[in-house]
């Protein structure tokens, strides 16, 4: 498993992980498709349970200190939001965490690497790999690390979903609607910073950054929200093309 050793240093070090146990990461990136085909191989299910309930409680716990005025039915809904797959995916591909996984033939033919829930699953086996090798704390560090940003976004509700309400104000009007695409990227593959652009009919609005495609999108989004002259020349665009 030379090979497959030297993945999992690069994935260390990319991500400047210093674990006291090797086995203990290694396990967390083998996917049970490996461990079929490789006889006496475990695989990470063990650590993704226990991943899984770490994340939930760090989760709730920064909840729990930060956000006094929320009820607990509040609380359960951010944490809900957070703690998804959707969610977990986005940390996944930010670190790409894909290509780093041990798979079985038949995964690595079929996709496995992009699979939604093949990633969401190896987040949780990494997070409960740092736990029983660095304690609680370095734990929430890495999860705090890629989900606080998030944890915050959720904390504020739907109407901090700027995409969506530029997506209404425009399709409101036009049929037509905005687009994004991510115009630049840095930094190194473990703490990415992307921007993104928002466009009508080829034309940029306005842009905006983030540790993920998903938040410089909305950052991008919140930028026309919140420019007057932008907003301006939007309406005036949409109301000349119903004439």
């Amino acid at each position: 498993m030379s090979s497959e050793k030297d993945s999992v240093q690069k994935f260390c070090r990319n991500l400047k992980l210093h674990f006291n146990s090797f086995d203990l990461i290694q396990m967390a990136l083998i996917h049970p498709s490996y461990s079929q085909e490789k006889s006496g191989v475990g695989n990470n299910q063990r650590l993704e349970f226990l991943g899984d309930a770490v994340l939930n409680f760090v989760v709730a716990e920064y909840l729990y200190k930060h956000y006094h005025d929320k009820a607990e039915g509040d609380l359960t809904k951010i944490r809900a939001r957070v703690v998804c797959e959707r969610s977990l995916t986005e940390v996944a591909k930010t670190i790409d965490l894909g290509q780093y996984l041990l798979l079985g033939k038949g995964e690595e033919m079929s996709g496995g690497r992009r699979r939604k829930s093949i990633l969401a699953d190896a987040i949780e086996s990494v997070i409960g790999a740092i736990y029983l090798d660095q304690g609680y704390q370095k734990a929430a560090e890495f999860i705090l690390t890629y989900l606080e940003d998030l944890i915050q976004e959720a904390s504020q509700g739907d109407y901090n979903d700027y995409k969506s309400r530029l997506q209404e104000l425009v399709q409101g009007k036009n049929k037509q609607n905005v687009y994004y695409q991510i115009i630049n990227e840095n930094g190194p593959a473990h703490a990415k910073l992307f921007e993104a652009g928002v466009y009508y009919q080829g034309r940029l609005l306005a842009s905006g950054s983030g540790k993920s495609k998903k938040e410089a999108e909305q950052k991008a989004a919140e930028a026309v929200i919140k420019n007057e002259q932008v907003l301006q020349y939007l309406d005036k665009v949409l109301k000349d093309e119903t004439l």
